[in-house]
């Protein structure tokens, strides 16, 4: 053999197991830690859901709030735009937006949630803040949640006692997979689609509830 033979011999690769490394193991071993990194979803989008589920269960739990319908009722009879009087039953644009989102009119329900939380209803802020959240929309979701916590309303101080109810209720029903609150009927969607479908021209916002929408939501509140 000669000198340059030997270089070569000494020069090769081996391809067969050694040392008792079993190859067959540390595939499957890179096959299974490659399909964990694919499952393990983004915090981004974890956080994203877990702020849509908690904004349902926001919505139900106003929505079914006793005098949830009385503040619908009182806003259908109020006039067509809140800019006709400068008077607007906040309350009752809260529970309209939450039903709104409900109902899958999301641009809506934002809508009036903001028309809600500009004159300074923090439920509606925060309802804001969740929206956002999960839309990945990060800017928008730090402002409301700032609305919500911090002196920046003409309003009175947080309800630290209704906040945290409502984190309590969401963080149950994530935890869970049950909920306290009944969603909308398909009565209430029916009335809700109609508002929808009688807008003309271009505008995709869903206008002030009518009586009739409010007649349903009580029958809703009274179950």
């Amino acid at each position: 053999m000669t000198a340059i033979d030997e270089l070569l011999a000494d020069a090769r690769i081996p391809t067969g197991p050694r040392d008792g490394f079993d190859v067959g193991a540390a595939l499957r071993r890179l096959a299974a830690d490659a399909a964990a990194v694919a499952a393990k979803p983004h915090p981004d989008t974890v956080r994203a859901a877990q702020a849509g589920q908690r904004l349902s269960v926001v919505c139900r739990w106003i929505l079914n709030r006793p005098d949830a319908a009385d503040h619908v009722d009182r806003l259908a009879q109020e006039p067509a735009t809140p800019e006709d009087d400068g008077h607007l039953d906040v309350d009752g644009a809260l529970v309209f937006a939450c039903l709104l989102y409900l109902t899958d009119h999301r641009e809506s329900a934002q809508f009036w949630w903001q028309l809600a939380a500009g004159a300074g209803h923090r439920a509606a802020a925060y309802c804001l803040h969740l929206h956002h959240l999960a839309l990945g929309e990060s800017r928008e979701a730090r402002h409301w949640l700032h609305v919500v916590t911090d002196d920046v309303l003409d309003s009175e101080a947080p309800d630290s006692t209704f906040l945290d109810t409502l984190e309590s209720v969401a963080t149950y029903v994530r935890r869970t997979g049950s909920s306290l609150a009944s969603a909308p009927t398909g009565g209430l969607e029916m009335e809700v689609d109609r508002l929808a479908t009688a807008e003309t021209g271009t505008c995709i916002i869903v206008r002030r509830p009518d009586r009739r929408l409010a007649d349903q939501l009580h029958d809703f509140t009274r179950r």
